[in-house]
């Protein structure tokens, strides 16, 4: 079994779908401070162990592994929705 990296997941109430993993729980005196204003007060999610063999719904794993590992943080922004246009015509 591979090593494993131990979050904390947070979500913004400002923000829908913007979630903050932490590499130790409630570390957020250590966050920028910008990034502290736009995200607001976290909310608890859950706790997660996640291995490079692990899938995330809407981020690479690694990604997150390597924030927390570099930074003591992950930020992961909401997703770039782009609504479709239909006016009923086939071009």
């Amino acid at each position: 079994m591979s090593d494993t990296t131990h979050c904390w997941i947070y979500r913004s109430p400002r923000k829908d779908e913007m979630y903050l993993y932490l590499a130790e729980e409630e570390a957020f005196d250590d966050l920028p401070d910008a990034l502290v204003a736009r995200f607001g007060a976290p909310q608890f999610v859950m706790e997660l162990d996640l291995s490079p063999e692990r899938t995330l719904a809407r981020v690479e794993v690694t990604s997150v592994i390597d924030g927390l590992k570099e930074n003591g943080f992950f930020l992961q922004m909401p997703p770039e929705l782009k609504p479709e246009l239909y006016h009923g015509n086939e071009d």
